[in-house]
């Protein structure tokens, strides 16, 4: 039986090593990033309890052309908004098996900029 093996197996396979390491709790959450080619997308999310604490997309801030890292910028500086406004200030950052470049980078460091540590 032949195992066919692409890339976002192998990216699921990366961000499972990852979540076995890191967990958000309520007063430092996982800022969890999810990268597709037309949008991207960034949650905080609290583990203990399983819930979503705030989120922002390229759809939600009704950006033309989400793919590129122009919007992720954006995003991420959405994202760390909401963050202060329910007082957090320190997230873990997750990654979700991308790697550290482009857009996601793009959405870690607008978050830094707007005030969010990690």
């Amino acid at each position: 039986m032949i195992k066919i093996i692409d890339k976002n197996s192998i990216r699921q396979r990366r961000h499972e090593r990852v979540r076995a390491k890191i967990s958000g709790t309520a007063a430092c959450p996982r800022l969890s990033v999810y990268r597709s080619n037309a949008n991207i997308s960034a949650q905080l999310i609290d583990d203990t309890a399983g819930v979503t604490l705030a989120a922002s997309s390229s759809i939600q801030l009704k950006i033309e052309h989400g793919n590129n890292v122009a919007a992720a910028t954006a995003v991420g500086s959405d994202i760390a908004t909401k963050a202060t406004a329910l007082g957090i200030s320190k997230v873990v950052f997750d990654r979700s098996g991308y790697l550290y470049h482009g857009r996601v980078k793009a959405v870690a460091e607008a978050a830094r900029a707007a005030g969010l540590k990690f």
